[in-house]
């Protein structure tokens, strides 16, 4: 039995149901599950309110986790470390790396949580990487969820990262996004890919432009313009 609760956070995921039975499955317990919130750091706010420990498993509504994670090995976050973070495969390109990843969280680093683009890089204290894999990041579970976030991911290290990657890493991990060829839909991520580096050039002077990485609307809504609503799912 885990020391930590978990939450199992989902928006509109065709896979979430089964993905948030094998995260319970394989963690033991109640895996709480917050579903359909609206803007993506509202969503993580909200996290730190349905849990009862400081220290929780925060998994996004794509990640499914191997079944051999052990969480009774896991120790607790140190002194100063608002977030721990295992690497996750990328089924579309091979990459292994913290994208999409299982974390270990504070509730209280959610709560003084400030503002950035990819909304977690915002919490106080540091963060730690840890080098082992805890899982696949399923996020191509149609055109439009592979296209997101290929989208989204590419935009924001074609931007910068916010967790301070070296450039030449950034740019190893945007081309092998947009060379995507494996798994399903992977043409649709490297196409969000693509596109979402035009995005980041086209809006290098206007920063606020970036905040739509983290609406839903406006991401379905610039996916439909570029490939139609017959692509949406699939």
């Amino acid at each position: 039995m885990s020391l930590f609760d978990a939450v199992f956070l989902s928006y509109d995921e065709p896979m979430g149901n089964s993905l948030h039975a094998r995260l319970q499955r394989t963690l033991g317990g109640t895996v709480k599950r917050l579903h359909g919130v609206h803007g993506m750091r509202r969503a993580y706010r909200l996290c730190a309110e349905v849990v009862d420990r400081e220290q929780f498993f925060l998994a996004d509504g794509d990640f499914a986790i191997d079944n051999g994670f052990d969480a009774s090995a896991v120790e607790p976050l140190g002194e100063g470390v608002s977030m721990r973070v295992w690497q996750a495969v990328n089924p579309v390109n091979a990459l292994s790396y913290g994208y999409g990843g299982l974390k270990l969280i504070r509730r209280s680093a959610l709560r003084e949580m400030g503002e950035a683009v990819d909304v977690l890089a915002a919490l106080p204290g540091r963060i730690e990487f840890a080098p082992q894999t805890a899982g696949i990041t399923r996020f191509n579970q149609s055109p439009f969820h592979a296209w997101k976030a290929g989208f989204r991911e590419c935009a924001m290290l074609a931007r910068g990262s916010d967790y301070g990657m070296a450039d030449d890493d950034a740019r190893k991990r945007v081309e092998a996004w947009m060379t995507s060829h494996e798994g399903e839909f992977a043409a649709y991520a490297a196409a969000g890919a693509r596109e979402g580096v035009t995005f980041a050039r086209e809006a290098a002077h206007e920063t606020k432009e970036f905040d739509q990485l983290n609406d839903p609307a406006w991401l379905r809504g610039r996916f439909t313009t570029a490939h139609g609503d017959h692509a949406v799912s699939g």
